[in-house]
């Protein structure tokens, strides 16, 4: 008997005290309309039904590949999977998330037609209450408007571009760039941005093909590798590294003058990066100094051959803004301008 050829797409599920969201989770897995995949499970040392759910799972379709082994972590967990993996696109799935039936197949697709992409995402439906959990749905409307490889690239630096349940990418950027880093940061977001600095080219299905849960107990609420300061301090020597490639021997200037802009600044000032001075829309502080540094308004702002600005403000609209006079007067975003929050 012929061996069987390998899956095209290999599904990494990490699992800890998952019994009541896990066979959801599997059940949409074994719904795809593409049947080309295995699941590996890596059961992280649960302690309740979790493992003996997931095994029964195997014991009925082959496709589900269980590892158990002593609890080490989520990140751990990852990068056994991706060293166990046999498909040439990876997937990843939560076990409190539930997959569209055509999620693979969708996914798979865009990755076989344009070979320039590295990774494929999706839009993810919010699995939440909108009403308690406002910020982090608006954090998903976010999401799910950046669609394209440029729209991905030019606001990483703003928050995680895309859901990590959602994602598919290939075999190969794990190969020259690496997987899953261990720290005090959010392991997904630390990998895209590496990746993305390398020139990985993102993308994103523009249908919801996840169900992307927002239980309370969820890792990331719990976790301080998630935490805001943890994303500030993760993305600073990338955003660091950024501009000084584009400064071009033009001065640094920050848009947003405020307290909180200035305390995001001390991490890329660590990273040696010099500030010339500062764009604000509040005239009280025009003509001011801040830690030495003039503050000047819009209008005032160095042309494009002479400056180069980061737009560091947190609220999304202020960001629209600020993207639309700086294009207005003749700068190039990812050239003569970056956004970051």
């Amino acid at each position: 008997m012929s061996a069987r050829p390998p899956p095209a797409i290999s599904v990494i599920l990490p699992v800890r005290d998952a019994a009541a969201t896990l066979g959801a989770a599997l059940d949409s897995l074994r719904a795809q309309t593409r049947p080309d995949w295995e699941c590996l499970v890596v059961d992280d040392g649960s302690t309740d039904n979790s493992l003996a759910l997931a095994a029964r799972y195997a014991a009925e379709d082959r496709r589900f590949r269980l590892l158990a082994r002593p609890p080490r972590g989520l990140v751990a967990a990852l990068n056994e999977a991706l060293t166990e993996a046999r498909g040439r696109f990876i997937a990843r799935l939560d076990a409190d998330d539930v997959c569209a039936p055509e999620r693979l197949a969708e996914q798979a697709a865009w990755l076989e037609r344009d070979s320039t992409l590295g990774l494929v995402s999706c839009r993810v439906c919010f699995g939440g209450d909108r009403e308690r959990q406002a910020g982090f749905a608006r954090h998903v409307d976010w999401l799910n408007s950046l669609l394209t490889p440029d729209a991905i690239a030019r606001n990483r630096f703003i928050e995680s571009p895309v859901a990590h349940p959602s994602v598919m990418f290939r075999h190969e950027p794990v190969v020259r760039w690496g997987g899953y880093r261990d720290g005090p940061f959010p392991e997904d977001y630390e990998l895209w941005l590496r990746w993305l600095e390398r020139g990985v080219r993102f993308a994103k299905v523009p249908r919801e093909l996840l169900v992307w849960s927002d239980r309370p107990n969820r890792l990331s609420r719990r976790d301080p590798r998630y935490s805001p300061a943890a994303f500030a301090a993760v993305k600073a020597p990338y955003l660091a590294r950024t501009l000084r490639r584009n400064l071009r021997g033009r001065a640094l200037w920050v848009w947003g003058a405020g307290r909180e802009t200035r305390r995001r600044l001390a991490r890329l000032l660590a990273e040696g990066l010099t500030v010339s001075g500062f764009i604000d829309v509040d005239r009280k502080k025009w003509g001011r100094h801040r830690d030495g540094r003039r503050v000047v308004g819009p209008d005032q702002l160095p042309r494009p051959g002479e400056a180069l600005v980061l737009a560091h403000v947190g609220k999304l609209g202020a960001r629209e803004l600020i993207r639309e006079r700086l294009v207005a007067a003749g700068f190039e975003e990812e050239q003569d301008f970056w956004v970051a929050a």
